[in-house]
């Protein structure tokens, strides 16, 4: 069935704004649970029409500390319902929330709360408050800044958060219609691994056409209390999107996961309906399952037959040549098994499952396809709000699915993949001439190479600067390379080099999980994860699944030699970018003597 096309979409959303549905709205779900959080005596809840309460609040509050039309406030917290109210009643009072990852350093944020030039700044508790305060010299526009959990002593000019609660409340139906659909509603600055974070201005309009173009793709009708678990940053655009813009406008339950380490228990305490991760997510509960299974040998013998007669019947079902033998065969497994193992992980309830921000390796998709978790791969960026391709019900792993509604997607005359629609955001703030780069004739440049085939599905070849060019002229793609290096059990992370070499190499990244399976099964029960990674016989393990992964590659793409590292690389850090994105200079920097050491050995 055709999509929406641009114009049809964009008419269908015409004049609406994030304030304005939300209020648009209120009556019919009053009562309805809008917000959770996880407390010592179970989950605290607040309904919609308390959400509602504390908007108003919060308005009158943000306004009587200065805050005015235009105006933008910095918001550095945890996922915390706080967050959703203060956000909003930004947008209601025409100002502009900005979201900035928790983990900044005091000089990322002196240049964000700079550029951004904030006004006022709200900020989680006293280790937040304490890199802010060393900020803020450098800071002469910021007028206030207020905490959520406040220190004893408080410094001078730093307000208790609770203050803002002291000045009544607003009307929310007259500041609601205030709103205007090009306002803007967001500034969301990327991650910066090429360079200083840039502020993508995505206004009321690009909200409200991305919100319809996800709710049609979604494989239900009915949105209203649809259960999820928010709990990447909500300086994170898909997180943003996903838990915030579509839980007021659409009705979600949102259960507030303070810390992304502890995902794994919330899932099992909220059963979402809708689980968003970026693929180190689905890697991590896919090694939770698996080592679950592993402690039971008989178990995991008979799991793992199971799954290769899933793995065929889901390929069978993707062609659309499923019998009705293989249909009831899937039905028993999904009894005796394949259901167990979901509710295990928390995703028992699942009817949307989706993985973007980095590739995922195919195998893991089709691992979970074949258990009955839908998962399927989206692309985007910040600078289309989110979703540019995504095919929740006809999902084709190896691809990032067809463009969705009211968005065209097609590729340059050098494979870059531009598109246009609703969804592309406004430009970069105080960046006309970058923005002019980006957007060309009202299409936005992506920057990353892909593929078309003739039924429109959409695969990521590589960005086009991170393309490795060997010294014998051969292109390669890193990102194929480490997504297939990824499928190793044993390896957590990969990074491919290669860029002006003779031959490429990788940096591996020891699993932490799977390496400790394979020590109770190796006699080496308790050994360090450092030594593990030198552990001859390990390694031994891991080449023979390098061997099989470069199968797949041409001779030039395989991997010659391999260094096997026992740290993990966490997001946001001198490797990852906040959104787990690789920093390709940052491993060539933390790894330079074993990289040199790689090439010295084939000298």
């Amino acid at each position: 069935m055709p999509r929406m096309s641009v114009g049809a979409l964009r008419a269908l959303v015409v004049g609406q704004t994030v304030p304005g549905e939300f209020v648009r709205r209120l009556d019919h779900r009053a009562g309805r649970p809008a917000l959770r959080r996880l407390g010592d005596e179970g989950w605290e809840t607040w309904t919609f029409a308390q959400l509602a309460e504390q908007i108003s609040t919060h308005a009158a509050g943000l306004r009587a500390f200065g805050v005015e039309p235009g105006h933008r406030v910095l918001l550095m917290m945890r996922n915390r319902p706080d967050f959703h109210w203060l956000d909003t009643a930004a947008q209601m009072l025409r100002a502009t929330p900005v979201s900035i990852y928790n983990s900044s350093s005091a000089k990322e944020i002196q240049y964000l709360a700079s550029h951004a030039e904030a006004r006022v700044a709200v900020v989680d508790d006293a280790v937040h408050l304490g890199r802010l305060h060393e900020a803020r010299a450098g800071l002469p526009l910021l007028r206030h800044v207020l905490v959520l959990e406040p220190p004893d002593d408080l410094p001078d000019g730093v307000h208790d958060a609770a203050e803002l609660r002291a000045h009544g409340s607003l009307d929310l139906v007259g500041l609601a219609a205030a709103v205007q659909p090009d306002d803007i509603a967001t500034l969301v600055y990327t991650s910066g691994t090429t360079g200083p974070p840039k502020g993508v201005m995505i206004d009321q309009a690009n909200v409200t056409c991305t919100v319809e173009q996800l709710r049609q793709l979604f494989p239900f009708d009915d949105t209203e209390g649809r259960r999820v678990v928010s709990y990447l940053p909500m300086a994170h655009i898909a997180e943003r999107m996903m838990t915030h813009y579509l839980g007021i406008m659409l009705g979600f339950d949102v259960h507030c996961c303070p810390d992304p380490g502890l995902v794994a228990s919330y899932l099992r305490e909220a059963h979402p309906e809708i689980v968003v991760g970026v693929p180190r997510v689905w890697e991590r509960i896919y090694n939770a399952a698996i080592a679950a299974i592993a402690g039971d040998a008989e178990r995991k013998a008979q799991f793992d037959q199971d799954l290769e007669v899933a793995l065929a019947i889901k390929s069978a079902e993707r062609a659309g040549t499923p019998s009705r033998e293989q249909h009831d065969t899937w039905q028993l497994l999904d009894q005796v098994s394949f259901a167990n193992v979901r509710a295990l992980v928390g995703l028992d309830a699942v009817v949307v499952a989706m993985t973007g921000a980095a590739p995922i390796p195919r195998a893991l998709l089709e691992w979970f396809n074949a258990i009955g978790v839908p998962l399927s791969e989206l692309y985007g960026m910040s600078e289309s709000s989110g979703p540019m391709t995504w095919s929740p019900e006809a999902n084709r792993p190896g691809s990032v699915g067809q463009a969705i509604p009211g968005c065209e997607v097609k590729l340059a005359d050098d494979g870059e993949v531009i598109c246009r629609g609703g969804n592309v955001f406004r430009g970069y703030f105080k960046q006309p001439d970058t923005t002019a780069e980006t957007v060309i004739d009202g299409w936005l440049h992506t920057g990353d190479i892909g593929e078309l085939d003739d039924e429109g599905y959409l695969r990521i070849v590589d960005r086009k600067k991170d393309l490795i060019i060997t010294s014998g002229g051969k292109t390669i793609s890193p990102a194929n390379l480490e997504a297939a290096l990824k499928t190793i059990p044993l390896v957590g992370q990969a990074a491919a080099i290669g860029d002006q070499r003779k031959f490429v190499s990788a940096i591996l990244v020891l699993d932490p999980e799977h390496a400790a399976v394979w020590a109770r099964k190796h006699g080496k029960e308790g050994a360090s994860i450092v030594n593990l990674a030198g552990d001859p016989e390990l390694r031994a393990e891991v080449q023979a699944g390098l061997d099989e992964v470069n199968k797949q590659f041409a001779q030039a793409a395989q991997i010659k030699r391999f260094t096997l590292v026992g740290e993990e690389w966490l997001a946001d850090g001198d490797v990852l970018s906040p959104t787990s994105k690789l920093k390709r200079r940052g491993v060539n920097a933390r790894y330079a003597a074993e990289i040199e050491a790689m090439y010295a050995e084939a000298l």
